[in-house]
């Protein structure tokens, strides 16, 4: 048996039944090819899997061992309702992780102001020929912070997936799942309008409501080199990427005591325990107020140093 040859009907049905994203059909399909490398196309040993396991922890991060296997097992899976195998290898394999507990990084409140105020200063002084661009790029970093999206999200914005009047927009994220979210802030829904009023006619064409000066859709890749460019404009030395303004997204509102749960649906976690994490980054900072701030500090009791 040649359990390759299942590969290709296996990534299309996940794309079309369960609705996976492209990147994640790509990293599959990676993944998948190099275990068939390793083990073979025919059904492999136990032991054999075994080797293949230390392999991979010895060669790679413990999230990513645990991502690989995660799509191994989900290929035997699909095998084994199709009923192409008896049963899956792993059902006798057990696999523990034992993952580094690493808390997200934020952007401070002032480098992110610092970041737009320095890309609303280069859209007043800007040429009327970069002014559009500027706008266009400011425009994605404010959805960024008001929506908490992640960057492949905001690159895939249909132009269909945006109400500017109520402020809605649908975002379309892991696995095909879609969640509004409404951009509250009146101002950056004005810069949104601004942007799509100058915009309509190449948007419509395009398709995706952030587009570039090609009239297509704006990528994650250029939108990671426009971040770094203005980060470097405003003088911060750190590197931010997309990915921490969604970070701080979360962090910020859950110190300003938005419920966890809220958050969660917010940012599209299947999974409150994914959410958690983002409990500890504002405990981290309760701490250091009460650390630095609290009044007693200010107090005076005798016999105490």
């Amino acid at each position: 048996m040649n359990l390759q040859e299942y590969l290709e009907g296996y990534l299309e049905y996940c794309r079309f039944r369960k609705e996976l994203d492209a990147k994640s059909l790509k990293a599959y399909g990676i993944d998948l090819r190099q275990y068939f490398a390793f083990c073979g196309n025919g059904e492999p040993q136990k032991a054999r899997i075994e080797e293949y396991i230390t392999e991979l922890h010895k060669n790679y991060k413990q999230k990513t061992v645990k991502r690989k296997i995660a799509s191994i097992k989900a290929f035997y899976n699909y095998l084994e309702e199709e009923e192409v195998i008896e049963s899956s290898p792993f059902r006798k394999i057990k696999v523990k992780f034992k993952e580094n507990f690493v808390l997200p990084r934020i952007i401070p409140r002032e480098e992110i102001e610092g970041i737009l105020n320095c890309m609303y200063a280069a859209l007043r002084e800007s040429t009327p020929e970069k002014k559009n661009a500027c706008m266009r790029d400011i425009a994605v970093i404010e959805t960024f912070f008001a929506t908490g999206a992640r960057v492949y999200e905001i690159s895939n914005i249909r132009t269909e997936c945006v109400d500017l009047h109520s402020g809605f927009i649908r975002i379309m994220g892991k696995g095909g799942k879609e969640r509004y979210i409404q951009i509250g802030e009146q101002a950056v829904l004005e810069l949104l309008r601004q942007y799509y009023a100058v915009n309509e006619t190449e948007i419509k064409a395009c398709g995706y409501f952030f587009i570039n000066r090609r009239n297509s859709r704006y990528t994650e890749q250029s939108i990671r080199d426009m971040l770094k460019y203005y980060t470097n404009r405003a003088g911060i030395e750190r590197n931010i990427t997309p990915h921490m303004f969604r970070h701080s997204f979360a962090t910020y509102l859950i110190e300003e005591g938005v419920d966890v749960s809220c958050v969660q649906q917010l940012l599209g976690h299947s999974s409150i325990n994914t959410t958690q994490i983002y409990i500890h980054v504002a405990a981290e900072k309760q701490a250091e107020i009460l650390r630095n701030m609290h009044p007693r500090k200010l107090m005076h009791i005798d016999g105490v140093a």
